[in-house]
This record gives C-alpha cells, structure tokens and sequence, in this order.
C-alpha cells in the first residue's frame, strides 16, 4: 500500500501540512524533493513564533523574583 503525504522540508526534518500521517514502526519511505518556494502558512508562521519563544524562555537564565515561579512551557513531543 502506498500514501502521499504533501508538507515541506526546512533544517533536515520534514513537516507534513494537515493532520500528520499515523504511520507506525518502520517503514520505507520516498521523498521528492520539488524545487518551489512555499510560502509559510499563517498557522506555519505561528507554531514557528511559538518554538522561538519557548525555546528563548527556556534558555533564559535571567534570575527570576521570588514572588514569581518559574515554569516549564515545554512539552514532549514525538516529531
């Protein structure tokens, strides 16, 4: 059985565009690679705004009041 899954590649690491394909264990895979540029979706532009701003507080290491808690905003994830 075969499936296309349409997305886009950006630093070695495919994002599909939708919901993401539920492939389980290993599988052999074919990617093409087609040489358009892509615009960024806004829901794109958003989740990319978010990484950067999590992995900003994340590296902080400014010192927090102690009226203030510090808090973990990052979540695991399978991708």
């Amino acid at each position: 059985m075969s499936q296309a899954y349409e997305g886009y590649l950006e630093n070695g690491r495919f994002y599909p565009i939708g919901q993401p394909p539920g492939i389980q264990g290993r599988r052999r895979v074919i990617l093409t690679v087609i040489e358009d540029k892509v615009s960024e979706s806004k829901e794109t532009q958003q989740a990319k705004a978010w990484r950067e701003f999590f992995e900003t507080v994340n590296g902080s290491d400014e010192k927090v009041p102690e009226l203030f808690e510090r808090v973990n905003f990052a979540r695991e994830t399978d991708i």
